[in-house]
């Protein structure tokens, strides 16, 4: 097993290292970009493979120190590492118009061009990118640049409708799309340095601050799946990627459902890789074991990018954490379980095992014309943790014992023998409401012999979206509709003695907006009511694998913290007005302040409220504030936001203030009515 205390630090590495702090790189049309290039000092005389990270946050100081672990690392094992501010971002000039926009593609492209015609660069390019550029590495590999060979994806998602941070299951994500708006905000309000970018910083601020959007009009615009959010989903046309793919994420995280997709979908050489982490590389993994990722990307990339036979995509096309059953808490500092593999996916190993819903019971054969009706406190889902588990201590969902209690629940009986989950589970309900507009919340738990309750996957349908996200029908009260919802993916090893139990719920907050109305739900146990396990055979081959190295990083940047993160997660119950809050920050950024000089601080407080039986009660208030500063240059930004809603519309307000020093610079307000679009 890795080591899970921490990242061996190492400088000493085959090739000596430079540094260029503040590259410029010309567009076509006028715009600047700057990047940070880290160069093995024979690539002048030795031309070198290039890997390419493409990212908005800031090459100068938020992300400077992490970018520092990896970059010089591979730099040191003979790659030339970019990292580019996107346009409008960090110092890069011009506007950064929205999420993964066609603009920022087009840019990479002439990115990846200049790259290529480099004196120091072979013309072989790799991309990798978290999250946001893991986004846009599989976007731009869609459009087959010629000099892209490989990517390496983490933490990301084929579908910018179904599977990132503005709706979940046809239902906006309360627990993200308005707090993401603001950050976005506050992010694309941010000056350039002018330590790097001279003269006319403030004309880049200013062009900046006038031409950025409030992005949160424009995700409510679009509550049902369209062309906008298909323009950079590349489950549109899997075929169109043929550069090799390395997938990479974990169990915990909120993208995971796309690694089976792309495995299965993906026509190119490709691999995918699952931990038990949350939002975070693996060489940093959480919840543990952390891994050599490092060491295993160059594997990866001498194979693509020099043409060393190394054998990586000789291995199982899925390497993945066999997460053993575990007692439910918001966080793990080791995920009991161990590496397990399959050669190809889908997998011949893994079928499917039904689970009928009774009327008491989970069981082996359907019911037939029972009926149970359903109608869930609107504070359901409080206990659910965050859709995005980002290391902080209270992320993961804990015992869902009281959330059971308020559900609709079906339970297996204790199992015999072993149960390995592998997949994405899928709920068929045969289901009827008693309003035009409903949506359910289905978990998967894990019934521990004392009663105790962990969640091991859940998924949400707004029952508008029952066939399908791109034209939603109007529920008609009453009838009996047949919907499938599908949990997301997982590996979870059941023991003998636990039981399985379906919770189905008419609410789950903070993560869904409630519905306009209170509705009650009638599940009819039938043979339409099903829940469809993808199963493991307990006689699947064990595929022997080198263990991963340990841990590695290069030494990291020496920065001096001026207020530790304090991350805050407070739920709250006013009994007098029956109002339940939800406060939580994260502080990702903190403050410190680092060798150029830079003092950046960041704090992000988000609050979710609701009255509980009033489902027009619901407000979501983001703040933030980043102060960004050097001596005598100092800059502020806040950001306050708000997000509620009447049975017609949806409500948002957006504020913006800018300072440099004590002085208000800039200043804009967003005052939004959008109509809610059958949900």
């Amino acid at each position: 097993m890795a080591d899970t205390t921490g990242p061996r630090i190492r400088a000493d590495f085959p090739f000596a290292v430079e540094v260029r702090d503040n590259v410029e790189i010309p567009l076509t049309d006028g715009t600047i970009l700057r990047a940070c290039l880290w160069l093995p000092v024979a690539a002048a005389q030795e031309p070198v493979p290039a890997i390419l990270e493409y990212v908005p946050y800031r090459k100068g100081d938020s992300y400077a120190a992490d970018d520092a672990v990896r970059y010089p690392w591979f730099a040191g094992h003979g790659y030339a590492c970019v990292r580019v501010d996107i346009r409008g971002s960090g110092d890069s000039s011009g506007v950064l118009l929205d999420e993964y926009h066609p603009q920022e593609q087009l840019d990479c492209l002439e990115i990846l061009k200049w790259i290529a015609a480099q004196p120091w660069c072979t013309g072989d390019i790799g991309m990798m990118g978290i999250s946001w550029s893991g986004f846009n590495s599989l976007q731009v590999a869609a459009h087959r640049p010629p000099e892209l060979k490989a990517i390496i994806t983490c933490c990301s998602t084929d579908d910018r409708y179904t599977d990132d941070v503005h709706y979940v299951g046809g239902l906006p994500l309360a627990f993200y799309l308005l707090p993401w708006a603001s950050v976005m905000m506050a992010f694309n309000a941010r000056p350039p340095d002018p330590a790097f970018v001279g003269e006319n910083w403030r004309e880049i601020w200013m062009e900046r601050l006038e031409g950025s959007p409030f992005l949160a009009e424009e995700w409510l615009r679009h509550q049902r799946r369209d062309d906008y959010w298909e323009q950079g989903s590349v489950r549109q046309d899997y075929s169109a990627i043929t550069a090799a793919v390395y997938i990479v994420g974990g169990w915990s995280d909120g993208y995971t459902s796309a690694i089976p997709r792309l495995l299965e979908g993906l026509t190119c050489p490709r691999k995918a890789l699952v931990g038990p982490w949350e939002h975070i590389w693996p060489e940093f993994g959480y919840p543990g074991p952390a891994i050599g990722f490092l060491q295993e990307a160059l594997r990866f990339w001498d194979h693509w990018l020099k043409g060393v036979d190394n054998g990586v995509m000789a291995e199982p096309e899925l390497r993945y954490w066999r997460q053993d059953s575990v007692e439910p808490r918001g966080g793990y500092d080791i995920r009991p379980g161990a590496w397990a593999a399959e050669a190809t996916w889908p997998s011949p190993h893994v079928s499917e095992e039904r689970f009928y819903l009774r009327h008491d019971c989970l069981g082996a054969e359907p019911d037939h014309g029972t009926v149970r009706d359903h109608s869930s406190p609107l504070t359901l889902g409080l206990d659910g943790g965050s859709w995005l588990p980002y290391c902080n201590p209270a992320d993961l969902p804990g015992d869902q014992r009281a959330e059971d209690a308020w559900s609709l629940t079906f339970d297996g009986a204790p199992l015999e023998q072993e149960l390995e989950i592998l997949g994405c589970p899928t709920v068929a309900l045969h289901v009827a409401a008693d309003r035009p507009r409903a949506f359910v919340a289905v978990r998967l738990c894990d019934v521990h012999p004392n009663g105790t309750s962990t969640l091991i996957t859940r998924g949400l349908l707004n029952l508008c979206h029952r066939e399908g996200h791109r034209d939603p029908v109007e529920i008609i009260p009453g009838r009996l509709d047949r919907v499938n919802v599908e949990l997301k993916a997982i590996s979870y090893v059941m023991p003998p003695g636990h039981r399985l139990r379906v919770a189905v719920s008419t609410s789950y907050w903070p993560w869904a907006w409630p519905s306009p109305e209170v509705a009650t739900i009638t599940v009819a146990c039938d043979e339409a009511s099903v829940l469809v396990v993808p199963v493991r055979s307990s006689i699947a081959p064990n595929i022997e694998l080198p263990a991963f190295d340990e841990p590695e990083t290069a030494a990291p940047l020496e920065f001096e913290w001026l207020a530790e993160r304090e991350p805050r997660w407070e739920i709250s119950h006013d009994v007098v007005t029956n109002t339940h809050t939800m406060v939580m920050a994260r502080a990702l950024a903190g403050a410190k302040r680092l060798p150029n000089g830079i003092e950046y601080r960041d704090l992000d407080p988000v609050s979710f409220s609701l009255v509980d039986g009033d489902p027009l009660s619901p407000v979501v208030e983001a703040a933030r504030t980043i102060q960004i500063g050097r001596g005598d240059w100092q800059t502020r930004v806040e950001v306050r936001a708000r997000m509620t809603c009447d049975a017609e519309n949806f409500f948002v307000t957006g504020h913006l203030e800018v300072f440099e020093g004590s002085e208000l610079i800039f200043e804009r307000s967003h005052d939004v009515s959008v109509p809610r679009d059958y949900c």
